[in-house]
């Protein structure tokens, strides 16, 4: 038998445990992971690309266990009525080959990629940051809200999104929950006093969401819609003056705002700051981005963080996935 949790489980945890109070579980999880970043088998996730978008599998293995996440991302499923990403997960012992654990990934995805943008941010940030900037208001704001609140205490947004209705249904969903959010006409006036900016759009092209005269000393830049080859969001020129940090540099230069650079650009590993072997931010004028295209550890960490909360009570059920014959050499004495 192995330990399923399904959609409605995952959200009754989330209202148990809080919202707030998960994100952060996750992040620990995740930071505690990255500091043995050594330890795990990585790779780029393996992707299939259509026209219409792409289907993903992340694996890795710290060698004791092995998990993956499948995941999707289709931009253009809105006009389906379809959301643009969904997912699952497993967890396997290495041991025996056998999977133990199988989780929804659609809402866990967003809780995990939250939950690493304010873990980065709590590195890369300014201390006294206090406004964020949210570019796109799209199935992974309120997350990023959230998570941006439980680790770095932020509660003044200022959003702005090309679709009204995007940012319609985030007021709507944040109001009464302690934010102060300002709605702005464009991208130049969101970046306006914010000392983080937030970027996560869904078309699939190379655009300029941020351009150099929008960025100013010491802000600290969260990109995680540039997460396709050749979708980008940021200006070259804004890449050039700044400090970058990301999670697996192979996979980054295939899917993220440094596809625009050259590869012997320099930058920093985020696994080497939540070690303590290089620093983060150095200055108060310093500029650092965050180019997150997402890990396979970031979901590793994630599954793991759920098994444990939900294993022995209500929150997962047990699901006959497994042929086990009682010989297990006549597996077709079962039928």
């Amino acid at each position: 038998m192995i330990q399923y949790v399904s959609v409605d489980n995952i959200i009754r945890l989330i209202h148990d445990r809080g919202i707030e109070s998960l994100i952060t579980d996750i992040a620990n999880a995740i930071e505690d992971d990255f500091i043995r970043w050594e330890e795990f088998d990585k790779q780029p996730r393996i992707p299939a690309h259509s026209d219409r978008g792409v289907i993903e599998l992340m694996p890795t293995s710290d060698f004791d266990t092995y998990g993956f996440k499948y995941v999707n991302g289709h931009p253009l499923n809105h006009e389906l009525g379809k959301q643009t990403v969904t997912g699952f997960g497993v967890l396997a012992d290495m041991e025996s080959g056998y999977p133990f654990f199988l989780c929804e990934m659609t809402i866990l995805t967003a809780l995990r990629t939250a939950a690493m943008s304010a873990l980065v941010a709590k590195h890369l940030a300014r201390d006294d940051s206090a406004i964020m900037a949210m570019i796109g208001t799209g199935c992974q704001a309120e997350f990023q809200a959230y998570a941006f609140k439980a680790l770095l205490g932020i509660k003044h947004l200022r959003i702005y999104d090309t679709d009204p209705a995007a940012m319609d249904k985030f007021e709507k969903n944040m109001e009464s929950h302690g934010f102060t959010i300002e709605r702005c006409t464009d991208t130049f006036e969101a970046v306006k006093r914010a000392d983080i900016i937030t970027t996560c759009t869904a078309d699939k092209k190379q655009a300029k969401i941020l351009t150099e005269n929008m960025i100013g000393q010491g802000v600290h830049i969260n990109a995680i819609g540039g997460d396709a080859p050749g979708k980008t969001e940021l200006e070259k020129s804004i890449l050039m003056k700044s400090d970058i940090f990301v999670e697996y540099p192979d996979q980054t230069w295939i899917e993220g705002e440094i596809q625009q650079l050259d590869k012997d650009h320099p930058m920093t590993e985020i696994w080497r700051v939540f070690d303590g072997q290089t620093e983060g931010r150095t200055s108060k004028g310093q500029i650092t981005i965050f180019d997150s295209v997402g890990f396979a550890i970031e979901d590793f960490s994630a599954l793991r963080v759920i098994q444990t909360l939900t294993e022995d009570n209500d929150f997962s059920e047990d699901i006959n996935l497994l042929a086990l014959p009682d010989n297990p050499k006549n597996l077709f004495g079962m039928i």
